[in-house]
């Protein structure tokens, strides 16, 4: 069979065509009439956080009640797959795995910036206050614990019972099958992985800009290269190209290794800092974070800002922000944690994804943030000063932080690597997803298609850098989960629907057996539904990932 008779076996007739022409003109609508689309994406994100703020804190809470929910349910005996399954890979490497793709450039930005801000401009306390320095932690965990894992794991528990166990479709469509049937195949479905892949691309996209935004400025850090927007666009397109081969070496021999020494590396560097840093001090602000973020997490979880126009202002620019990047991000990350938990159950799902990577992330955030805030407060480092005379350039903070550390050349060296590989690990494994979204859920879709959406990836990132660098970054984020948020409520109803049936020993296909959700051709369709066999083993030399 050749390349092309492969490609059109694999893609999709609506999803594929639809969408890679959406993206595509967005990117030329983009370059040519920069400062309109620009203006756009401002009006869309201010209306969004205005009207539907809400909807964001609301939903993030009721995923983690129902997650909650099955952990202690009898459903967290269910196994993702066939009841004799057993999971493809250790929990090393799944642990290390899920959080490269899950959060890794993220965390090496934000992890001094946000803390230092929340300190300095602390929206519940006087700045730079005892009171601020542990309130800017507690509302650090909160941005990057256990409510963004819980829109990941809603998703990656759908798409992994239904393609595993119920083989279906590894795409997002599957998750309603409970709910309407075989209409999944039709307009609702298409709908659906087209909203899918415009989420994993914008949310993608961010994480890419934050990246070379810090690749840039630690390479003005230890090489004075110029900070702009030019530099920033020339690391994306090298970086690209360096995604764009870890493409064609797959999950074992690209994504797998690459996370496996990007994890090692980013705890050899976490050490450092702790070592370096007030050792005695961050051991007993990790207790002390950890056990104010459960003491006030319910009051967090909730908070909207509803009695204070402040907060509400404060809200949107942190909070509903990171609701939408990690809801833009599910599709992405669900689809991909679902790819390697094959075998795992529910209940070992839900637990792995939401408290091993939130705890180390707060093991980061606690070792970055507080040793920053330690020298902010004592007058050692103006770290806060050094983003606010570039414009309160948020890229810049964990390089003035090594700057005042042991060996700061070496450490920014290390940091861009690390930065680097978290950037190439993210744009193959979206990569991967959004051409599985796009080929119908296959599996192993076609090498050259995923180097299509690797290089759509970076023309994304460059094009809204292009527009407005960070700013323009966030707005695109929002934008595109404001409509996904909706559809992660309804695979919420739909996981719901299907464990239940299973709990009552009525199959799927008997639940949507009835004149509500049966179409002509309803058998005929189900016995042709393909039937996905993934293993450890795949190898994208052979055309698989």
């Amino acid at each position: 069979m050749s390349v092309m008779d492969r490609a059109r076996e694999h893609i999709h007739p609506v999803v594929f065509p639809v969408s890679s022409l959406v993206i595509i003109g967005f990117v030329i609508f983009g370059a040519a009439a920069s400062d309109t689309a620009n203006d756009v994406l401002w009006e869309v994100q201010g209306w969004i956080t205005d009207t539907f703020g809400w909807l964001f804190i609301a939903a993030v809470a009721f995923f983690l009640i129902f997650l909650f929910y099955l952990v202690v349910s009898q459903h967290g005996k269910v196994r993702l797959g066939p009841d004799d399954s057993r999971p493809d890979y250790g929990y090393l490497t799944w642990f290390a795995m899920l959080f490269s793709a899950g959060m890794g450039i993220g965390l090496v930005f934000w992890g001094v910036a946000e803390p230092i801000f929340h300190f300095i401009d602390a929206p519940r306390a006087e700045g730079g206050s005892d009171a601020a320095a542990l309130d800017a932690m507690v509302l650090t965990f909160h941005h990057w614990g256990l409510g963004a894992w819980s829109v990941y794991a809603v998703l990656g528990l759908s798409l992994a019972y239904f393609g595993f166990r119920h083989n279906l479709p590894m795409t997002v469509r599957s998750a309603l099958y409970p709910l309407i049937g075989r209409r999944i195949d039709g307009w609702v479905g298409n709908l659906v992985d087209i909203l899918a892949i415009f989420g994993t691309m914008f949310g993608i996209a961010t994480s890419l800009g934050l990246g070379v935004a810090q690749i840039n400025a630690g390479l003005n850090s230890a090489f004075d290269v110029p900070i702009n927007e030019g530099t920033q666009i020339l690391l994306i397109v090298i970086i690209t190209i360096a995604a764009t081969i870890s493409v064609v070496t797959g999950i074992d021999k690209g994504i797998r290794r690459l996370s496996e020494v990007n994890i090692t590396l980013a705890g050899l560097m976490l050490l450092f800092v702790a070592i370096v840093g007030p050792t005695i001090l961050l051991i007993g602000a990790y207790v002390e974070n950890l056990g104010n973020y459960v003491y006030n997490f319910v009051e967090m979880m909730f908070w909207s800002g509803s009695y204070s126009a402040d907060d509400a202002g404060w809200l949107s620019a942190w909070t509903i922000f990171y609701w939408a990047w990690w809801i833009s991000w599910a599709p992405f990350v669900g689809s991909f944690i679902a790819r390697i938990s094959r075998g795992r159950t529910i209940r070992e799902f839900i637990l792995g994804v939401l408290l091993v990577p939130s705890l180390v992330s707060f093991a980061w955030f606690t070792v970055m943030g507080n040793t920053a805030i330690s020298m902010q407060a004592d007058g050692s480092a103006d770290i806060y000063g050094a983003m606010e005379d570039a414009g309160f350039d948020e890229s810049l903070a964990m390089f003035a932080l090594l700057e005042e550390l042991p060996f700061p050349l070496l450490t920014t060296v290390v940091t861009i690597f690390v930065i680097t590989v978290f950037f190439v690990t993210s744009s193959d494994s979206g990569s991967f997803v959004i051409d599985m979204i796009a080929s119908g859920g296959s599996l192993h879709p076609p090498v050259g298609m995923r180097i299509f959406w690797a290089l759509s990836e970076g023309a994304v990132a460059a094009v809204l850098l292009w527009l407005g660098g960070l700013s323009a970054l966030q707005a695109g984020a929002i934008a595109t989960g404001l409509p996904f948020t909706v559809v992660l409520i309804v695979v919420v109803l739909g996981i719901f629907k299907g464990l239940h049936s299973e709990r009552d020993g009525v199959t799927l296909d008997d639940v949507v057996a009835s004149p509500l959700f049966e179409g002509p051709g309803e058998s005929e369709a189900r016995s042709q539904r393909p039937t996905p066999q993934p293993g450890p083993g795949d190898d994208s030399t052979s055309g698989q990932a």
